[in-house]
């Protein structure tokens, strides 16, 4: 697959989510029929093992079949694929990237070590030595809020600065003052930012997002980048709604039952319909919302958000 960079990493990326059994196995037919899903969607591409993807609880096994999978798909179909290669520890960050790098992703995503906090200099060595094992494949950085650390654009302006074969970034976004102090890494790298706030994020110097909107619908949320292309103000005014939505909603349930933003994620997917088979299931010991709910924002969501199912 074609390496990505800084011009070509853009748009909306649908995650892939684990597919699960009440005994926590992974549905592997059912991802199938997932990915198949993602790529007919039109999706600027795929990737695997982020957040919403559970990457901590899998064995090496399932590693391996999952992001085989995906590579076999994506290739087939022409598919920009990134595989999710991230680990708590350096040492085995380094092997999934070497597993990882014989099926030729179009780049792949790392956090930074996290159990204890790494600062520039750590992470500079730390990156540099992944890029290096990584062979030629380029790398996005996965820094979300909970990391440990997040950085601030001068420490990521050193880090992408050391280490060029960074061709993106994994954020949440900010306000207009985040947007400013992050200039010379927009003008530098893509950075990808929330889903639900991408049309805004887009019009200040985003490329993207890894997509939480596409959980709910992968057709809609590439029809929404369609739209922020084509006709930025209506863009603008779809993405009140689905803020809008997601406040009343995903907030709301994250408030009131202490679920993570990856239990939301897969309530989502199993909201939207797309994948009849999905659940909104975590892995122990993991909370995760329940079916009623799900059925019920998916309701919401037609009713409030139309444009996303048409």
């Amino acid at each position: 697959m074609t390496p990505l960079t800084r011009d070509t990493l853009q748009g909306v990326w649908g995650t892939l989510l684990l597919p699960l059994r009440d005994d926590d196995s992974i549905d592997f037919d059912l991802l199938r029929l997932e990915l198949q899903h993602l790529v007919d969607a039109g999706v600027s591409g795929v990737y695997s093992n982020g957040s919403a993807g559970e990457f901590w609880t899998q064995s090496e096994a399932e590693f391996d079949r999952i992001n085989g999978m995906l590579a076999d798909i994506c290739t087939q179909s022409g598919m920009p694929f990134q595989i999710g290669a991230s680990h708590t520890s350096p040492q085995a960050t380094l092997e999934l990237v070497r597993r990882a790098r014989e099926l030729r992703p179009s780049g792949l995503q790392v956090i930074l070590p996290d159990w204890l906090p790494v600062g520039v200099s750590e992470a500079i060595a730390f990156l540099g030595r992944v890029a290096k094992v990584a062979d030629g494949i380029p790398l996005i950085l996965y820094n979300p809020p909970h990391a440990k650390p997040l950085f601030n654009s001068a420490e990521l302006l050193q880090v992408i600065n050391a280490v060029p074969e960074i061709v993106g970034i994994k954020v949440l976004g900010g306000d207009a003052n985040w947007y400013a102090e992050m200039k010379p890494v927009l003008e530098k790298i893509s950075v990808f930012v929330a889903g639900h706030r991408m049309a805004s994020g887009c019009q200040q110097g985003a490329r993207g997002c890894y997509s939480n909107v596409a959980c709910l619908s992968p057709k809609g949320a590439q029809r929404w980048w369609e739209l922020i292309k084509t006709d930025p103000s209506a863009a603008l005014a779809l993405e009140t709604r689905i803020l809008n939505f997601w406040t009343t909603q995903a907030g709301r349930l994250m408030r009131e039952r202490g679920v993570s933003g990856t239990a939301i994620d897969k309530m989502m997917a199993s909201a939207g319909g797309w994948l009849p088979g999905m659940t909104p299931r975590l892995r122990w010991p993991y909370q995760f919302i329940d079916q009623a709910t799900a059925t019920e924002v998916g309701r919401i969501a037609r009713v409030e958000l139309p444009e996303l199912f048409g």
